[in-house]
């Protein structure tokens, strides 16, 4: 059992890790390659200095796809996507003109996505695909939705934007079966897709307990489920963030046993973490759920209303994002626009808010 914890997570900076998981150009974990530096030997002292309780927060500003949901078909052919409102290429669009940092692209909004990941790894390959390794998923050599992927990335490079992140919408609570191997093949091909656009992380839910099932037992597959995916996102550099997003996350307390079962098991515990979502917790006291797992946030996912016991209303930004700089949280803060206007209107005036916010 691998003995990283959340006290780990919160000691140990993204440097520190990375170095000490870096491949062969600088030694591998039982030795040193010829003529090179084996981990841990000078260089784990730079990513020791470089902690962020003493670099403190660090803010950059970015917009969700979601925001513009209303306007958008969930997992659209490519032949559907001139029929939409609005596309992936206006949110970034939009993020350049409202000059943002970074763009996050939803995996929900990405056309032929959903269908490709049906024809190649639930159809023929199905008997196969599920027993394999992550590396078995290479099957995307310039598709179509590799060439639409890495099209996304080269505009918003060229607008001087950041693929912030995307997110894709999994249950790993699902007892075992077909079903839940789907939505870990999924996940798995999503690090790829990820990758192809340059999103460093990935949204990531955890799911709802099943009727008639326990929730010990659903948070266990939940773990082992993550646990599955993390060697298929370290792989392509991509990190995967759990959000608080209702069902069996629907308490800090909760997410945070997640967050440990995760450590313990994965040989991979520089790639996950928390997205923090600011609108998710429904219970009487929001802001100090949000503050339990703002230590743990790799993403922070700012809504334009917070919800205590239910009932939405505006959240107070100031507070949201003075609970991330208490953390010292250094990372992208993502405006999710939820309401019920026209977001073409709506977002800027929101973004502004937040900006205003981080100051």
């Amino acid at each position: 059992m691998n003995d990283f914890n959340r006290r780990t997570f919160l000691q140990t900076t993204a440097a520190g890790a990375l170095l000490s998981t870096m491949p062969t150009a600088f030694g591998d974990s039982s030795g040193d390659a010829s003529g090179s530096v084996a981990p841990g030997e000078g260089l784990m002292e730079f990513g020791e200095r470089a902690s962020k309780s003493e670099l403190g927060p660090k803010m950059k500003l970015s917009l969700a796809a979601y925001s513009f949901s209303k306007l958008m078909k969930r997992y659209p052919t490519f032949e559907e996507l001139p029929q939409m409102q609005s596309n992936l290429v206006e949110v970034i669009d939009v993020a350049a003109e409202l000059n943002l940092d970074g763009v996050e692209l939803t995996g929900y909004y990405v056309p032929g996505a959903a269908q490709e990941i049906q024809t190649h790894f639930m159809g023929e390959t199905q008997g196969s695909f599920f027993e394999a390794p992550p590396e078995r998923a290479n099957y995307y050599h310039r598709t179509a939705v590799e060439r639409y992927l890495r099209s996304l990335s080269a505009r918003a490079f060229r607008l001087g934007l950041d693929v912030s992140g995307t997110a894709i919408g999994n249950d790993f609570c699902l007892p075992e079966g077909g079903q839940r191997a789907e939505q870990i093949a999924n996940c798995i091909q999503w690090c790829k897709f990820a990758s192809f656009m340059g999103a460093p992380v990935i949204r990531i839910f955890a799911g709802k307990v099943p009727k008639g099932d326990s929730e010990e037992a659903a948070l266990e597959r939940c773990i082992d489920g993550i646990v599955e995916c993390l060697p298929a996102a370290a792989s392509v550099g991509v990190c995967l963030a759990l959000e608080n997003h209702g069902g069996i996350t629907a308490e800090a307390d909760t997410l945070l046993r997640i967050v440990d079962g995760v450590l313990e098991k994965t040989d991979h515990p520089d790639y996950f973490g928390v997205n923090f979502d600011s609108g998710n917790f429904k219970n009487d006291d929001p802001y100090g759920e949000l503050a339990k797992i703002a230590p743990y946030a790799i993403n922070a996912q700012i809504k334009d209303y917070i919800a205590p016991n239910g009932k939405k209303g505006e959240p107070d930004l100031d507070r949201v994002v003075g609970i991330l700089k208490d953390a010292n949280y250094r990372g992208y803060v993502v405006m999710e626009y939820e309401g019920h206007g026209d977001p073409r209107t709506e977002v800027p005036q929101w973004v502004e808010k937040l900006r205003k916010a981080i100051g």
